[in-house]
């Protein structure tokens, strides 16, 4: 039974992270397609950045993994491709969990 508790839990803890993903993804694109404003998607994006590293178990000690407002046009390439590897890295898990 408690192998069964801790697949639910640790399935139900992808899909969030899967959301949470996908939540920031889109308000990069929002951003990239000029739909938002780069302060409004900074503070969207870093409000859903806390929980993300928490249900990952890590938290960065120098704020890297807050999203700079002044400079997220110039990072805007780079950041959705660290929440795309995120992205696949969390469906092939997924996968895993649900097909192992």
């Amino acid at each position: 039974m408690a192998d069964l508790f801790a697949w639910l839990i640790s399935f139900f803890i992808v899909i969030a992270l899967l959301g949470i993903i996908l939540y920031q993804l889109m308000c990069l694109a929002d951003l990239e397609y000029d739909y938002i404003n780069p302060y409004d998607s900074a503070s969207r994006i870093n409000k859903a950045v806390l929980p993300e590293f928490v249900a990952e178990g890590v938290l960065y000690t120098r704020k890297r993994h807050l999203v700079d407002v002044t400079e997220i046009f110039n990072q805007l390439p780079w950041e959705k491709n660290v929440r795309l590897y995120k992205l696949g890295y969390l469906v092939i898990l997924l996968a895993l969990t649900i097909f192992l």
